[in-house]
């Protein structure tokens, strides 16, 4: 620690992904020595040869790597002696039971624990329920000997990124900050006041905890709120998305959400599972939550009855056609396919029969999926006219801006479209 300026001149990044990259890449513009650690060599190896294998991020990590200091990366989790402050960006996802799984949590911690020194901080960011930060890292720094909120300080700091080259900066989204002592809240508030403009101080770590599930199952409800109106509205033939811009001209008490088919992302899909299994230990259950969650999961069956009703009025059925999905990421301009519904279409698609191919600008080719790996080393198709219009329906899953619509509409020999991006006014566009 600086003692001069307050600020930590040494900070360990552990997970280099969507979350962590653009964290270290935050810190090393503040000044600080800047160490990344992943158990991915490929991953460090591109970094420290100066190259992102995040696409909108390219230019951040060329340039951060030609810098004084900078940064560096590594899978040698002993240098984690060097530093005065560790954070844990690390992935908390589901297991086959739809249970939280904190193992890659829990061999990190286990990683690291040889190598803590006294005066260090280390703050978890990665989503999880309540009592994690306490249940987890305590018990590992008292086996090395150390005393919280004196030799070390254990802190929670949620993740709020939104990735994607048009997201807000991260920077400008305030920073809740929780300790579990006051010693650690004040650690934790002085670290990240480094790179963000905003810091939020919470109580408890399990506050903390606490609000980052309130955030993604507020949007995870609303969506299926939403996406339960798409469908009633369907079969009263009331077009959703005028109504939606209709009721977003009211001022107050009323917050837009989009339908779409499914939800996906690295939070919204996962959270809600989190809390309510944490609840369950408590004897409570968490019915509206659950029912969100039945609703989200069952758009994918709801937009592919859509493909076979656009086909029908086409006089073809599913099975002996042609499917192209437009878009396999969870959202537009990346190349992030994390718990994407594109997935779940492309399996009920193919288990109807149809022959599914897909088309992603960003995704060139699908990687390791948890709930599908057949489709993994599948590759898009390339974009032209003469590959395109031979399919019988395009169903836009995601659409991204690199993708030209004008080209879409005009080749396509039917649309059935998820997202409301293409002129619904086309007798063979079909909404979904």
């Amino acid at each position: 620690m600086n003692q001069r300026t307050g600020s930590t001149e040494s900070v360990a990044i552990i997970g280099l992904g969507y979350v962590g990259l653009p964290l270290l890449l935050d810190f090393a513009k503040s000044g600080a020595r800047v160490i990344g650690f992943d158990t991915d060599v490929a991953k460090v190896e591109q970094l420290n040869a100066g190259r992102s294998y995040i696409a909108h991020l390219r230019d951040e990590v060329a340039a951060a790597s030609k810098t004084t200091g900078g940064f560096e990366a590594t899978a040698d989790f002993s240098r984690i002696s060097e530093v005065e402050a560790i954070i844990i960006c690390v992935p908390t996802p589901l297991n086959q039971q739809h249970e939280p799984d904190l193992s890659h949590v829990r061999q990190t911690l286990d990683s690291i624990q040889p190598y803590l020194q006294k005066g260090q901080i280390i703050s978890l960011e990665s989503t999880t329920y309540p009592g994690t930060t306490e249940e987890e890292i305590l018990p590992r720094v008292a086996a090395a000997g150390l005393t919280v909120g004196e030799d070390i300080h254990v802190v929670y700091s949620p993740e709020r990124l939104d990735p994607g080259p048009e997201s807000i900066s991260s920077r400008h989204i305030p920073k809740v900050v929780s300790g579990v002592t006051s010693s650690c809240l004040q650690k934790g508030t002085t670290l990240y006041a480094v790179v963000f403009d905003g810091v939020v101080p919470v109580s408890s770590p399990k506050v903390a905890e606490f609000s980052k599930l309130l955030e993604n199952i507020y949007r995870a409800v609303n969506i299926g709120l939403i996406n339960e109106m798409k469908m009633v509205a369907q079969v009263m033939n009331i077009d959703i998305w005028e109504s939606i811009e209709a009721a977003s001209t009211k001022p107050f008490g009323f917050t837009p959400f989009t339908p779409g088919p499914g939800l996906g992302g690295h939070c919204v899909p996962i959270d809600p599972f989190y809390l309510t299994w944490k609840a369950k230990e408590y004897g409570y259950h968490s019915h509206f939550i659950e029912l969100a969650g039945r609703i989200n999961r069952s758009m994918p069956k709801f937009v592919v009855e859509r493909v076979k009703e656009a086909l029908a009025s086409r006089e073809k059925i599913l099975q002996e056609s042609r499917v192209l999905v437009i878009g396999v990421s969870y959202k537009s301009n990346i190349g992030d396919t994390r718990e994407s519904p594109a997935f779940a279409l492309m399996d009920l698609l193919s288990s109807h029969g149809a022959a599914v191919d897909y088309y992603d600008p960003h995704v060139l080719e699908i990687g390791e999926t948890r709930d599908f790996p057949q489709w993994k080393g599948k590759q898009s198709i390339e974009w032209s006219q003469g590959l395109v219009q031979d399919y019988d329906c395009l169903l836009i899953s995601t659409m991204h801006d690199l993708i030209d619509r004008e080209q879409l509409e005009q080749w396509a020999q039917l649309i059935v479209d998820t997202r409301n991006t293409v002129n619904s006014n086309q007798d063979h566009v079909f909404s979904a």
